[in-house]
């Protein structure tokens, strides 16, 4: 049985980064908007520098740096992906689309049997 831990941000230090990181966001934010009269260069330097400094600042605190571990243990597992040959998915695409066809057909005449026996033979309706 697999236990999960939890892990929470802890120390005030790292409370503190994050919560500098999410002032830094806000803050490129709005100086996005209140630079607009300015120019877009402006605009978009104040936006990119403070995004920047935002994930800087994140970055270097704990959760930061378990987002990064996290990052690079999926790219590990990722690399272990054995992805199927060319001929592989053509051929689990076809048994796909066959399944489909069949499938329909099935529904379909189903569908067409109970329409005759309920309208035809047991109510006697005619179309």
């Amino acid at each position: 049985m697999a236990t999960s831990q939890v892990e929470t941000v802890s120390t005030s230090a790292d409370k503190a980064k994050l919560a500098a990181a999410f002032a830094l966001v806000i803050a490129a934010l709005v100086a996005f908007y209140l630079l607009g009269k300015q120019g877009q260069i402006a605009q978009w330097g104040a936006l990119i520098v403070g995004l920047a400094a935002a994930v800087v600042v994140f970055m270097v605190s704990e959760p930061g740096k378990q987002f990064v571990a996290f990052g690079r243990d999926a790219w590990k597992e990722v690399k272990k992906v054995v992805w199927p040959t060319r001929k592989e998915a053509i051929q689990m695409t076809a048994y796909v689309f066959g399944f489909v066809v069949i499938m329909a057909l099935f529904l379909w005449l189903t569908d067409k049997t109970l329409e005759w026996l309920f309208y035809d033979a047991i109510l006697g309706w005619k179309k």
